[in-house]
């Protein structure tokens, strides 16, 4: 099967090795060396004070909201975010959080976006603790938040009092997009939690860094969320491997991007909604065809390829380590056949 989401890529046989060698100890008392190693190791490539381990992004996020906001506070973030649309609602259910959105055409909060939005000190309105932006943004088509609007939203949190955290589960994208450092994006902000899974290819897991101060209550929030782990390092060991050697090679990956969005430009019965990605995500909308995308995504996948649906007529294609430039090719033919077929 060709699977265009970035979530099926595997481990490289450098992080195999690395996971069969890996020193290992308790991680629930900080003494696994290797996960040590992964959290130094993130917490520089990020530009912060200090990093955890974390078996994934959505503990992360929530971990950052318990660390971050009190209970009954508000949390600002895209309407159409990870944190709001794919995270169970754990920010409610779990931290006691209301969140409040702000509807986007492009995913990017800005300052100018984000303070119209802040509420007045009121006994009747819920206080704003936090403001949570997602980079790169994934229903909006893997859009980018550059430096200029990090700052901005920096000097509008100060101005506030209110933490600002990323949810860079695809930061590393956005920073060889921009040609940037990690840290660029990730310093000016109070936290970021990133994917070392996804383009990056490690197994499992992920960091969520910060001061050390806070990297401290994200510790607890991870021990109250059952994410503390005991030999861990037979995991962390992959992410080692993912920074040191994953990230400069995500541009393969968003030049196949452009290579999809441009040979399926001229299909007819597709609208390319991502004409020109900016990073791994392609977006297609297949209403001209008469198809809804569940049909689509039925049909590929008895042509042997694996996409998103995103009902009613919306696909979702993701390049990755895993996809090929003979793999892009596939696809445009096989979507072109399909798509001339029948609706069923």
């Amino acid at each position: 099967m060709l699977n265009f989401y970035d979530t099926s890529t595997e481990p490289t046989q450098a992080m195999l090795d690395a996971m069969t060698h890996a020193k290992v100890g308790d991680d629930v008392y900080h003494s696994d060396p290797t996960v040590n190693e992964l959290e130094r190791l993130g917490a520089s490539v990020l530009g912060h004070e200090d990093a955890i381990f974390m078996p994934t992004g959505t503990m992360s996020n929530l971990s950052a909201v318990i660390a971050a906001a009190g209970r009954g506070t508000e949390v600002i973030a895209e309407a159409d975010s990870h944190i709001v649309y794919y995270e169970a609602g754990g920010m409610a259910a779990v931290a006691s959080v209301m969140p409040r959105t702000i509807v986007t055409d492009d995913g990017v909060l800005t300052a100018e976006r984000v303070e119209p939005y802040l509420r007045k000190p009121d006994n009747h309105y819920p206080q704003t603790a936090m403001v949570c932006i997602e980079n790169t943004h994934n229903r909006a088509g893997g859009t980018v938040t550059d430096v200029p609007t990090m700052a901005g939203l920096r000097a509008l949190c100060d101005e506030h009092g209110l933490h600002l955290h990323v949810d860079g589960a695809r930061i590393f994208n956005a920073a060889v997009s921009l040609g940037v450092r990690a840290a660029d994006l990730a310093g000016p902000a109070d936290s970021v939690s990133v994917c070392l899974s996804k383009g990056l290819s490690a197994p499992v897991g992920g960091l969520l860094a910060g001061s050390a101060e806070f990297v401290a209550r994200a510790r607890r929030a991870r021990k109250l969320l059952g994410g503390s782990m005991r030999q861990a390092g037979v995991v962390a060991a992959a992410g080692i491997v993912a920074l040191q050697t994953g990230i400069d090679r995500l541009a393969e990956d968003h030049q196949r991007a452009r290579r999809i969005a441009d040979g399926l430009a001229s299909v007819s019965g597709i609208r390319v909604l991502t004409p020109k990605p900016v990073t791994n995500f392609v977006l297609v909308d297949v209403a001209p065809s008469g198809h809804t995308a569940d049909e689509v995504v039925a049909s590929l996948e008895g042509h042997g390829v694996n996409a998103s649906s995103r009902p009613p007529t919306t696909i979702r294609f993701v390049t990755h380590r895993q996809v090929d430039d003979d793999d892009v090719a596939a696809l445009i033919k096989i979507l072109t056949d399909v798509i001339g077929e029948p609706p069923t």
